[in-house]
């Protein structure tokens, strides 16, 4: 298959990639034809899919909102995916023009649009990292010469750990990020969940996961007490660490089994 000119030669265009399945699920156009495929196989089983992006980009949304609200001007966002409609400097820069933000991911599409989108403003950046290795993203020169780790910081984690399995060690490396941060930072995190998922709705989870498999970002599940233990060492705001359509909700979001909440390192 020929790739396109912006498409980095790096790129398998025959294995489906996590982060362009959720580009397609928010209506996006950087993906490709093993990707739509990943992504409709999915819907078939879990017709739900596309509105429970939706509710994350929302989650998103109002987490960066509340950020500001709360003096944050400058923002890390990591496993940021491909950029659409609704990004995070477009959100904050909306309000304080001044806003700072890098986005960090794993996938080299995210990374290269994000470049390209992101050229004309000074004030965001995009960098190739991988969250789970902390020290990459923490010690990247362009992640220090936009942000400064001497003041707060909105860390973003949004529809992303659930892709960290449990030997990668996903809350050691929250906290490497935590201690970095500056008092009066914030961490906000969405992560999917098993939790009030009949047997039949975790069957079809089950053939989720499978096509998840193929990619390699596979899905994993955690419950409620799980997600909240990600917040240790921060005090979390309210309303708590809740269902995500229940996060300071400001429309009707389709629900879907995931938690979502933000903590603020004191």
């Amino acid at each position: 298959m020929e790739q396109a000119s912006w498409v980095p030669s790096s790129v398998d265009l025959d294995r489906p990639s996590a982060a362009r399945m959720y580009d397609y699920f928010l209506g996006g156009s950087h993906n490709f034809a093993v990707d739509r495929e990943a992504a409709k196989s999915v819907e078939q089983i879990f017709p739900g899919m596309s509105g429970a992006a939706r509710a994350n980009r929302s989650f998103l949304r109002r987490a960066v909102r509340y950020l500001l609200s709360q003096g944050i001007d400058q923002f890390l966002d990591l496993g940021s995916g491909i950029p659409t409609v609704g990004n995070v400097h477009e959100i904050a820069q909306q309000t304080n023009p001044a806003a700072r933000v890098v986005y960090a991911d794993v996938e080299p599409v995210a990374v290269a649009h994000s470049t390209a989108l992101l050229a004309d403003n000074p004030l965001a950046s995009a960098i190739q990292a991988d969250l789970r290795d902390p020290d990459s993203v923490l010690g990247n020169e362009e992640v220090r010469s936009v942000l400064d780790f001497d003041r707060p910081i909105g860390l973003l984690m949004v529809a992303v750990l659930h892709f960290v399995p449990d030997e990668d060690d996903p809350a050691a490396a929250i906290a490497r990020y935590r201690d970095v941060l500056a008092p009066g930072s914030f961490v906000a995190i969405s992560h999917a969940s098993w939790d009030g998922v009949s047997q039949e709705g975790r069957e079809s989870g089950e053939q989720v996961n499978a096509i998840y498999r193929r990619t390699d970002s596979p899905l994993v599940l955690r419950t409620g007490a799980e997600v909240a233990a990600f917040f240790t060492g921060l005090e979390v705001v309210e309303p708590g660490v809740v269902q995500l359509s229940e996060w300071r909700p400001d429309s009707d979001d389709a629900y879907i089994s995931a938690y979502a909440g933000v903590g603020r390192k004191v």
